[in-house]
């Protein structure tokens, strides 16, 4: 066991934490779990650092990962009443996942479906109907039913 930490991993950990902390709590919707989510999937890179190619998808997938489990039953931001909050608590955890990674991460839908392991058609499917349900939620109707205002 060593003794101490590799400098360039302490370095990574400290650069990308409150990042993906941030973007963990919208998946999981409480913060303690995404803290230890986090904390777990560190810890796993911990023990291949330097055999990872791409560390960045390698925490990714094992943060997102066990969001999408089917034991993952954990009603996400629960007692909240902000407005966004709720909406994403009407969302499954594949659609939060999706939506936190292609739009707060800004991942495209291949490098997505990389991490949650889909295919980039499901990813898209995922994302449209994430998008609609999550618009709907907020009582944002389809941005066609928008008007523009008075354009005299």
């Amino acid at each position: 066991m060593r003794e101490t930490v590799d400098p360039e991993f302490a370095a990574y950990v400290d650069a990308r934490q409150g990042r993906w902390i941030r973007t963990a709590y919208l998946v999981y919707g409480d913060l303690q779990r995404a803290e230890e989510q986090l904390l777990d999937a560190f810890m796993r890179l911990s023990l291949r650092w330097g055999k990872v190619d791409d560390p960045d998808a390698y925490v990714l997938g094992n943060l997102y990962q066990a969001a999408l489990s089917r034991w993952s039953r954990a009603k996400p931001f629960e007692g909240e009443e902000d407005l966004v909050k709720t909406a994403l608590a009407a969302l499954t955890p594949q659609q939060r996942a999706v939506l936190v990674l292609m739009y707060f991460e800004e991942l495209t839908e291949f490098e997505t479906g990389e991490i949650l392991g889909m295919s980039h058609s499901a990813v898209h499917s995922t994302a449209m109907t994430a998008v609609r349900r999550f618009r709907l939620e907020l009582g944002t109707p389809d941005w066609r039913d928008v008007t523009r205002g008075d354009s005299r």
